[in-house]
């Protein structure tokens, strides 16, 4: 009779990767930082365990996209008031605040609910060169 693994929560080994994202394309790298922050990269990926590891991106705001996405893409938010929707292209984003782009992305990337509200405070993501976790000793990973 064959038997299903689950892996217990305390047995689960989170690693620390560093990624640089200067010059990537955001897409691309956003997916790639979805898949290890669910832990799909891990043989034993449980669709409702939280089985993924931390990353830290740096150079957040050197991050590339094609196209005219620069001035067409939209970033909406609204402030719940009535007339209260503020919006903003790509550009004025990356101005205003660079680390926000590849934040928001990763975010719809990953599952709605309880489970993906975990697995996004696993995301450390910088706009500069430096970041504030050297003493987890992350691993560089190139993607």
């Amino acid at each position: 009779m064959k038997e299903t693994f689950v892996p217990l929560q305390n047995s689960i080994n989170k690693k620390w990767f560093l990624v640089d994202a200067k010059g990537k394309t955001l897409g691309r790298l956003s997916t790639e930082i979805a898949k290890i922050l669910r832990g799909k990269n891990k043989a034993y990926f449980t669709p409702y365990l939280d089985t993924g590891d931390y990353v830290v991106v740096i150079n957040a705001g050197e991050v590339t996209v094609s196209g005219n996405k620069e001035s067409e893409k939209l970033y909406r938010r609204h402030s719940g008031r009535p007339g209260g929707l503020k919006v903003e292209t790509l550009e004025q984003v990356r101005r205003r605040l660079p680390h926000r782009i590849l934040e928001k992305s990763v975010k719809g990337m990953l599952p709605k609910g309880p489970l993906g509200r975990q697995l996004y405070t696993k995301l450390k993501v910088y706009s500069g060169s430096t970041h504030s976790h050297q003493a987890q000793k992350p691993e560089l990973i190139n993607i």
